[in-house]
């Protein structure tokens, strides 16, 4: 079983920056994939960004330009370094991690984009 902790989440202004992290912990194994994802009150959950197959970065159409994704392998940590934050930002951001076992998430880490 993995387990995910994510932090960083926090209060920003508009135009401000935040990093993301998650580590993960327990029994992984083949991780293929590594992302984040983000739900904001009164909408469905949707993808971030990700990395895939250990060196592919994906993101969303949405955050390309402001947002990186890098994992750290010996730490077993996946970031996400969010700059140049909107308002639309705000939501709750969750690590998920896929390998051969299954799929996990973490509890989550709320950011909030506000002046």
């Amino acid at each position: 079983q993995v387990q995910l902790v994510e932090s960083g989440g926090g209060l920003v202004q508009p135009g401000g920056s935040l990093r993301l992290t998650c580590v993960a912990s327990g029994s992984i194994s083949s991780t293929y994939f590594m992302g984040w994802y983000r739900q904001a009150p009164g909408n469905e959950r949707e993808f971030v960004a990700a990395i895939v197959n250990a060196d592919k970065e994906i993101y969303h159409d949405s955050v390309k330009g402001r947002f990186t994704i890098s994992r750290d392998n010996a730490k077993n940590a996946l970031y996400l370094q969010m700059n140049n934050l909107k308002p639309d930002d705000t939501a709750v951001y969750s690590c998920n991690l896929r390998d051969s076992k299954g799929n996990s998430w973490g509890q989550g880490t709320q950011v909030t984009v506000s002046s």
